[in-house]
């Protein structure tokens, strides 16, 4: 285990730290790329924080950066400390933290804030790196986008920020469809008429590319619309103040401007989980990252537009997880394997050992780096569940192969991938090898 340390240094910088309002652009080229990882429709971005290199959740549904998981740094300085109660989506009360101000963040070595406000979140449990399968050590919205004309491409993977001293193109801009937006708390809301199943729907929808859902639908705002009575419970999410659980459920159509999405999946949050909302005039929802993913985004908050082009993953059809598990990944283990002895050898890379040895068993042992996946949550009366599979199973195999051959976005496209479609699952449980088969089925 690799222990860190927090320094909180209440010392101020320079007065050049102060001089500046967000990100600056320092760089006279006309655009700075940043590549990001796309896992489960989420953006993650690399950057520094006082020197240290992070990785960061691009999040256009929150106003403050926010940190909280450093188990992978051995040192991180913040500056300026003082002690506050947050609150946030999930069922408990207020978590504690720390406020931290005159902070140095950069991105690319071009894009600097030298004075950078960061919330970080003391409860070692919110991390939701193991969801993602990368280490994820932050949260960053509004002040990532509110200085620049910011692209979103989901096909290669890069965002591109462009130099506020130069125009776009016409002609780049002449392929995107402009929407207006409106910024309530620093966030953006699309204010139109929705039409869900043909149903005319008003209202305003959180633009948030920090939820991998389609939408999330709040129910209880939404009165002049009947539910399909076909839907399931489970589980949504983690929220700053504990878990989230719902409803799923699917649309024949969701409509909006120019575009319609044919039979959406939804998630209608319990009311429990929304006490603690800040609400928008008017919101009955989000509109999120499985919604982005099919398109190219500029986002122009200094004129609250956000231009929107229909890429090639505009058609792809809308999924969810009919296993009922949510699997997480809970770290690294060296395993022991015992191979038959062919040849006599030495080997070391960075994720295996092996060792061979003379004698009349003729054996090899090979000491492999594998991932640790755990069942972190099971919907009750699911597939996964009648089969017998149980949280804090630990997989090992998946259909014949070891789990080292999977990556946790791999696994998932694997539990969403076609109804019918036989699971085999051989885990542990406590001291003893398991083995489970359970068939994929759609419910909506």
């Amino acid at each position: 285990m690799k222990f860190f340390w927090i320094i909180l240094s209440f010392f101020l910088f320079p007065s050049l730290f102060y001089g500046q309002e967000g990100f600056q652009y320092y760089s006279k080229k006309k655009k700075i790329t940043i590549p990001f990882k796309l896992i489960n429709n989420l953006v993650f971005v690399p950057l520094e924080v006082n020197g240290v290199d992070l990785t960061f959740l691009v999040d256009s549904g929150v106003e403050e950066s926010i940190l909280f998981s450093l188990e992978d740094k051995e040192e991180l300085t913040f500056n300026n400390v003082e002690k506050i109660m947050l609150r946030g989506l999930g069922s408990s009360d207020y978590i504690e933290g720390l406020k931290s101000s005159g902070n140095q963040v950069v991105f690319n070595d071009a894009i600097i804030d030298q004075n950078h406000e960061i919330y970080i979140i003391l409860d070692e449990e919110l991390n939701f790196s193991g969801s993602v399968g990368i280490p994820v050590n932050g949260i960053i919205g509004y002040q990532f986008f509110k200085n620049f004309k910011v692209e979103i491409d989901y096909v290669s993977h890069k965002i591109h920020i462009y130099n506020p001293s130069h125009e776009l193109k016409r002609k780049k801009m002449s392929k995107f469809k402009k929407l207006d937006f409106l910024l309530h708390n620093n966030k953006p809301y699309l204010a139109s008429l929705f039409e869900f199943d043909s149903q005319k729907v008003e209202g305003k929808l959180l633009l948030d590319i920090g939820n991998s859902d389609a939408f999330w639908l709040f129910a209880n705002k939404i009165s002049n619309y009947t539910f399909p009575k076909q839907s399931f419970e489970d589980f949504l999410g983690k929220g700053f103040n504990g878990d989230i659980f719902g409803k799923r459920t699917k649309l024949g159509s969701f409509s909006f401007d120019d575009f319609t999405f044919k039979n959406p999946y939804v998630a209608i949050p319990d009311s429990t989980s929304l006490q603690n909302v800040k609400w928008a005039e008017n919101r009955i929802g989000s509109m999120g990252g499985e919604i982005f993913k099919r398109f190219t985004l500029i986002f122009d908050y200094q004129n609250s537009n956000l231009y929107v082009k229909k890429n090639k993953n505009y058609k792809q059809p809308f999924e969810y997880n009919m296993s009922g598990i949510e699997i997480n990944h809970a770290g690294l283990q060296w395993i022991q394997e015992e191979e038959s002895l062919n040849t006599n050898f030495v080997t070391r890379d960075k994720t295996s050992y092996e060792s061979s040895f003379r004698g009349s068993e003729k054996v090899k042992y090979k000491f492999v780096l594998k991932p640790i996946f755990v069942i972190a949550h099971i919907r009750k009366n699911s597939p996964a569940d009648l089969s017998g599979l149980k949280k804090d199973d630990i997989v090992v195999r998946i259909n014949g192969y070891g789990i080292e051959r999977y990556s946790l976005q791999e696994v998932n496209a694997l539990l969403k991938s076609q109804d019918g479609k036989k699971i085999n699952f051989e885990i542990d449980r406590g001291n003893r090898r398991m083995k489970f088969t359970f068939y994929l089925k759609s419910i909506l």
